[in-house]
């Protein structure tokens, strides 16, 4: 039995130190205070949120970890158990609204941020002990604007207005990669599009050659499909056949045997004509004219 016992006993240990591990991967990724053009909740409305982000490379449940404002108050938001929208995927993001009406869902946080303050924002586990990520939003944070890491996870904080490349970004990456970096050095090498235009064609042009060996082989192959079937139905084995013993060509004796008739029907019939005239027969046909009924006796 103690046998037993230490075993479940480091079993809980060991998950909850894998828990516990997990859980240090999450980060404060990016804040908003006042939100009056941006992005707006399930309800439709606008509030400030917090975005939470998974750092790890494997899913991670924050069902019981705590949200707060105050260090004093470290259990003022629990993550409520049994919302499977809780487990965030490895390196994706979760959206919490600070609307103070927790009664909303899961993720409406019992209270608000105070614009024009400092915002301490922390995050505790379970235990309401082990801080495992805060930032505090500066008060000179306008309306509007976002206060977040310049990447993901990582990376120092900055004020984000969305204006040129400096985007807001609730539940989303906090660096938006829009251009590929292969496609912009192959643009600065072929400015004229020369390049480009040559690698189209070659790719429509060898299209079109395969297109053509495939039908020219898909041709042959139903013709000899055809000729073996045609030599099946008269009982010849397409295996043992020569070329010129197929049933679809002449031998030399039919040749020659051709050549001779065709050498004996000029010479006896050099002087025929070739017109051929038909005339019409002008009288016209009728039974009581016939012989049939000519012959046939008066009654007496």
């Amino acid at each position: 039995m103690k046998k037993y016992f230490f075993i479940i006993l480091l079993a809980i240990v060991g998950c909850a130190t894998a828990s516990a591990q997990g859980r240090n991967g999450l980060r404060i990724n990016e804040v908003m205070v006042v939100n009056e053009t941006n992005a707006i909740d399930d309800f439709g409305e606008r509030h400030g949120w917090i975005e939470l982000f998974n750092s790890n490379h494997a899913p991670m449940e924050i069902s019981s970890v705590y949200l707060t404002t105050d260090p004093n108050q470290p259990k003022m938001y629990p993550v409520p158990l049994g919302d499977v929208n809780t487990r965030i995927p490895k390196r994706q993001h979760v959206l919490f609204w600070a609307d103070g009406r927790p009664s909303r869902g899961t993720f409406h946080l019992s209270f608000t941020l105070k614009p024009g303050e400092d915002n301490w924002i922390g995050i505790y586990d379970a235990n309401g002990i082990t801080l495992i990520d805060s930032v505090t939003v500066p008060a000179s944070l306008q309306n509007n604007m976002s206060y977040a890491r310049s990447e993901d996870g990582l990376g120092n904080w900055e004020v984000r207005n969305d204006l040129g490349e400096n985007y807001i970004t609730p539940s989303s990456n906090n660096i938006i990669r829009d251009e590929n970096n292969k496609i912009a050095s192959f643009k600065e090498k072929d400015k004229n599009g020369f390049a480009m235009t040559l690698m189209a064609m070659c790719i429509v042009f060898c299209a079109l050659l395969i297109l053509c060996l495939s039908f020219l082989a898909i041709s042959k192959i139903g013709s000899r499909i055809a000729r073996i079937n045609k030599m099946e139905a008269h009982g010849i084995d397409h295996t043992e056949i020569n070329v010129s013993d197929r049933p679809d060509a002449d031998s030399g004796e039919v040749i020659a045997a051709i050549g001779m008739a065709l050498r004996d029907h000029l010479e006896a019939h050099d002087q025929e004509s070739t017109v051929l005239t038909i005339n019409k027969v002008r009288r016209s046909y009728s039974p009581w004219s016939s012989k049939i009924y000519n012959m046939r006796h008066t009654p007496k």
